[in-house]
């Protein structure tokens, strides 16, 4: 059974699928099942770790910009950066070329918790979690 917001990657020609709809099916791609990607917690030392500046604005808006000391090679590279509520009812999702500045900026009235989610091409996907 796949599970909301779970990545999954086929072996073969490397086809990425986020699961939008949870469902009980297998996922096929290239005629074989599609490999689920394990999330790892970055620590504040590890190139995937979300480093988080928040600022507020007058309206009580904030303004959240994510950022990571990643290199950005076409041999190793983020591919994207997601912020997810806890509540997985909100995501915002960047898609990043590798010559570009690993960073996101996300603007919200949001005050409940969220996690930064990366998928590295070299290293799979790593998570911060944070609160606001």
């Amino acid at each position: 059974m796949t599970k909301l917001l779970e990545l999954f990657r086929c072996e073969i020609c490397n086809n990425l699928v986020e699961i939008e709809h949870e469902g009980a099916g297998t996922l096929v791609c290239c005629n074989q099942d599609m490999k689920l990607i394990e999330e790892h917690e970055a620590k504040p030392e590890n190139a995937h770790y979300a480093h988080i500046e928040t600022t507020v604005n007058q309206d009580g808006s904030k303004v959240i910009t994510v950022k990571f000391n990643h290199g950005m090679t076409y041999e190793h590279h983020i591919e994207f950066i997601e912020a997810i509520s806890k509540d997985k009812k909100y995501t915002k999702k960047k898609f990043l070329k590798f010559n570009e500045t690993p960073e996101m900026v996300i603007k919200c009235h949001c005050d409940e918790g969220f996690y930064i989610r990366l998928y590295c091409n070299k290293d799979g996907c790593w998570t911060t979690k944070t609160e606001i």
